[in-house]
């Protein structure tokens, strides 16, 4: 007896959905910029770039849960894939806001000037 396809085309609108619904929320916060969030610092870096990261973030874990067809794998496995991917993309976010915030004040309070 053969074995019944089981058609996915609900779940792709359903991912598909989602991940739309995050860019639209990231398209419409970098367009308008909200003053409240542009404005407030948190871990020396303000909220809204806080939030572009976050969603980048969970876009990027929603893809690799529903196109790597990790949401059938254990948990171990998962988090073998994903966690290294969270650590590296936290950890270049650091190196270049601590680099770029350098590199800002050098130029900001030198005698050096911006010539680009």
């Amino acid at each position: 007896m053969g074995h019944a396809h089981e058609s996915n085309v609900g779940r792709i609108w359903k991912v598909f959905g989602i991940l739309s619904v995050i860019t639209i929320v990231e398209v419409a916060l970098g367009i308008y910029k909200p003053h409240s969030l542009h404005f407030t610092n948190l871990l020396g870096m303000n909220l809204l770039n806080w939030i572009f990261i976050i969603l980048t973030i969970a876009k990027a874990y929603g893809i690799m849960w529903a196109f790597m067809h990790l949401e059938g794998e254990t948990p171990w496995l998962r988090w073998s894939i994903v966690a290294p991917l969270v650590f590296l993309v936290l950890y270049l976010i650091f190196i270049l806001l601590v680099e770029g915030d350098y590199i800002y004040e050098v130029f900001k309070n030198s005698t050096i000037k911006w010539n680009f």
